[in-house]
């Protein structure tokens, strides 16, 4: 009797033991388990995941990583419209403050009459600021000498925009009035008077 328990005895240690054993080696050995290996394919929206790697064994956690997906790129901004981009139309330019067709008429009195000089008077001589300054003073417009200050005092135009009464500017040279037909009011140069000739050159039309 004491023979048979004692055999009994150790057969019920080596029971407890032989899995104990095994459980051990697997856990310190987990790369021998054909199991462990896992391929992971995600498809998934532009977030930030945390997916977990498990053995075969629930509840076994072997490895974990953070999979990111970068956010779409923002959308395209909508096309300028034509119109947005086209240049300002002629009825954004400020209309004239006085009569254009009453400055071709004034302006017309002094063609062939005064000569060209350094003066701003038709007693005298007339500049070509001196007569452009003379004639817009005498509907209350005051200006000063030198055509490219007086041009200073408007504003550029297309020549689309243009109308009788406007500038017409030579940056740094000349200036004269804009007849509203192709034509200008000026007074040239030496030797000549006030003369009403087609525009020459490429100026700059102003409005004041």
């Amino acid at each position: 009797m004491p023979f048979t328990r004692r055999l009994a005895a150790a057969c019920a240690i080596a029971a407890l033991t032989v899995p104990v054993a095994a459980t051990a080696a697997y856990a310190a050995h987990p790369a021998d388990d054909p199991e462990q290996t896992r391929t992971v394919s995600i498809v998934a929206p532009p977030q930030s995941y945390t997916v977990t790697a498990a053995a075969q064994q629930p509840g076994t956690v072997r490895g974990a990583f953070v999979v990111y997906v970068p956010p779409p790129p923002p959308p395209a901004p909508a096309a300028t419209s034509a119109a947005t981009a086209s240049a300002s139309s002629s009825a954004d330019v400020a209309a004239q403050s006085y009569s254009g067709s009453a400055v071709i008429a004034y302006a017309q009195r002094f063609v062939g009459v005064v000569p060209y000089g350094t003066g701003n008077n038709p007693n005298d001589s007339f500049s070509c600021d001196g007569l452009v300054q003379y004639v817009f003073a005498h509907f209350g417009i005051s200006l000063p000498r030198g055509a490219d200050h007086q041009a200073a005092m408007g504003t550029v135009i297309s020549p689309a925009e243009a109308r009788a009464g406007d500038l017409l500017w030579y940056p740094g040279q000349h200036i004269g009035i804009y007849d509203g037909s192709g034509g200008m009011i000026d007074s040239p140069d030496w030797g000549r008077f006030v003369e009403h000739r087609p525009i020459w050159g490429s100026p700059v039309y102003v409005r004041l």
